[in-house]
């Protein structure tokens, strides 16, 4: 007989404190840890994948391994997102009754992540020379 539980669904708070290892972390707490490490893994996505600075060869080894980092650093926490998608699909099947009302979240915080890495990139990289026109 398998249980399902919580099956790799993320969360915060009270509802998930001791599922599957969760440690109890705040909403606010959940959103910061979420948004900062999407950041972090999009800046690296888009440093080693830009053109202009030839780190093709070793682009899959610096997002594998930033994202194995991102994954120590919150599996315990939130159980890691950093993706919408991924979050939707364990949320559907969670038998954890707070994992679809703490979805929103696990949308939200990657999508704020992700957009703020692209807005920073953007303007750390237009000072380099590649990105310039002649």
């Amino acid at each position: 007989n398998m249980e399902i539980g919580t099956f790799a669904a993320n969360g915060y708070g009270e509802a998930f404190a001791g599922a599957a290892g969760y440690q109890q972390i705040s909403l606010w707490g959940a959103f910061a840890t979420e948004a900062v490490l999407t950041f972090v893994f999009l800046m690296v996505i888009l440093g080693v994948t830009d053109g202009c600075h030839e780190n093709g060869k070793l682009a899959g080894l610096a997002i594998g391994l930033t994202l194995v980092l991102i994954h120590l650093i919150s599996i315990p926490l939130t159980n890691t997102s950093v993706n919408p998608a991924r979050s939707l699909s364990q949320a559907i099947f969670s038998e954890n009754a707070c994992a679809m009302p703490q979805l929103w979240l696990f949308i939200v915080a990657p999508l704020v992540g992700a957009g703020l890495a692209g807005l920073a990139y953007k303007a750390i990289m237009c000072e380099c020379k590649c990105c310039k026109k002649d």
